[in-house]
């Protein structure tokens, strides 16, 4: 499994506490999945590999540098249709316009989409403003999504739609970092669990040695707390 992330000694603080603690690691799965508890600084070390962050100390070395997209919890809808939504995010990367509106029309198609267009993006429920935002990604065609918490507001319907999408996604050859707090959709995502723990990365191992035999004691009572 080649690298195509390397993180060296990468720390944040913010307000006189460290955020981020001195995180090394190495990226290399098509889909990687990170857990840790509430705080424990999941969404802000995916916020600095996007560059959304700058560290206080440590590098991140990309082989080769990836294309990237980033999607949020809650993700923005600009006031106009669905179909504009996806049709800027391509013209900020340069496309013509003829062509940004084709690749928009296909994306949308992908996720199921095609009927609501035309819709006012904000009037859409939220299962569909967050598939909106997939296809925003997915029009990019990226090497790297990036994705924290993308179901973590969603019914379980507009959950399994989102779920099915993103392995959609990560089969059409793009790689997939994301958050959740959901085991379950870990399990179903993820080739490997990176977990986090106070600003600090405690473990990083297969999906399946993560959840059947974790190695490190704060993993251990992670998943105590959260499988019932």
């Amino acid at each position: 499994m080649n690298a195509w992330l390397t993180i060296d000694g990468l720390s944040l603080t913010e307000g006189g506490t460290r955020i981020i603690d001195d995180v090394s690691l190495t990226l290399g799965a098509q889909r990687t999945v990170v857990l840790g508890p509430n705080g424990a600084g999941k969404s802000t070390l995916l916020r600095l590999i996007h560059g959304l962050l700058h560290p206080s100390t440590g590098a991140l070395r990309w082989s080769p540098t990836q294309s990237q997209a980033m999607v949020f919890q809650r993700p923005v809808m600009l006031r106009t249709t669905a179909l504009a939504n996806v049709i800027y995010g391509l013209k900020l990367k340069g496309f013509k316009a003829d062509e940004a509106a084709q690749r928009a029309q296909e994306s949308l198609a992908r996720v199921g989409l095609e009927h609501l267009a035309r819709r006012p993006a904000r009037l859409l429920s939220g299962g569909e403003q967050q598939r909106v935002a997939l296809a925003r990604a997915w029009a990019l065609e990226p090497e790297l999504l990036i994705l924290d918490e993308p179901t973590a507001s969603l019914d379980p319907a507009s959950s399994r739609e989102v779920e099915r999408i993103i392995n959609e996604i990560a089969a059409s050859g793009t790689r997939i970092l994301m958050t959740t707090h959901n085991l379950g959709q870990a399990k179903r995502i993820a080739e490997e669990i990176v977990f986090i723990d106070r600003g600090r990365i405690v473990e990083q191992t297969p999906v399946a040695q993560f959840f059947n035999l974790p190695q490190t004691e704060a993993a251990q009572r992670f998943l105590k707390e959260e499988i019932p």
